[in-house]
């Protein structure tokens, strides 16, 4: 159906008093995911949203929704494997995210790369994403050391006077992303890798995930009381010392 023909139903609905629009916006995919995009995303997801939550700005940061960013037209539609929406809470439930009903699209996306082939992958993706009005997309290709032809980051963003660009293309094993204002940084190699946030000058810092956070508390914990029992250690030894000293005193008087 075209998108005028989506529009004349769109209208017919209104005229019989159904306010919904008719056009159908699918909900899931219907393919496989690399596992190794999957475990990328499963720790990377809720990092960027303690990591929002701890700035004192939350924000929803989902994975693997549907986007759909021209009503009437289901085919304009991307997919990020993680996304920010600003303005918009955590914890809300979203089964596909349709632009014009709220104004609100993607502050940040994040692609993974599972495809050999992976800029015919993402040729047409980049144009979907200057469509949907992103800031800042970052594509991160883990097998990026098989071809020469091939980058470990592509990152772009939308500029005043050049519209959606790339600005940055490289190896290295870290780059900064001013959306989410810290670092994306890459540890462990081939099958391992995953991403992490980090902070400092160069991303020096590793964001820790919640178990991490968790272990450093009850670490911080046990060594404050370790401290204070060291502390009343050393108080009752000098008591106990002041305390002999002033028997021996009173003894030779």
């Amino acid at each position: 159906m075209s998108i005028e023909a989506r529009r004349q139903d769109h209208r017919r609905a209104r005229r019989d008093g159904r306010e919904r629009d008719p056009t159908h916006y699918p909900v899931e995919k219907k393919m496989g995911e690399d596992s190794l995009q999957t475990w990328i995303v499963e720790l990377l997801r809720p990092l960027i949203e303690r990591w929002y939550g701890e700035l004192g700005r939350p924000r929803f940061v989902g994975a693997d929704q549907f986007i759909y960013y021209q009503q009437f037209d289901p085919s304009k539609v991307v997919a990020p494997d993680v996304y920010v929406l600003p303005g918009v809470a955590p914890g809300r439930r979203v089964r596909n995210w349709k632009v014009w009903e709220t104004g609100i699209a993607p502050s940040f996306a994040l692609e993974v790369v599972s495809s050999d082939d992976p800029y015919e992958e993402y040729a047409d993706a980049l144009e979907r994403y200057r469509e949907l009005g992103v800031k800042e997309l970052v594509i991160f290709d883990p097998d990026w050391e098989k071809s020469r032809d091939r980058v470990r980051w592509l990152r772009y963003r939308r500029l005043k006077a050049r519209g959606f660009v790339r600005v940055e293309a490289t190896n290295v094993d870290r780059i900064y992303v001013r959306v989410l204002g810290c670092w994306l940084r890459v540890t462990g190699d081939g099958e391992e890798a995953r991403l992490r946030l980090a902070t400092g000058p160069e991303g020096e810092e590793l964001f820790p995930a919640a178990t991490e956070a968790e272990r450093a508390d009850v670490e911080a914990e046990r060594a404050a009381k370790e401290a204070a029992l060291e502390r009343i250690a050393v108080l009752e030894a000098q008591i106990a010392s002041a305390a002999g000293a002033g028997s021996k005193g009173s003894g030779a008087a």
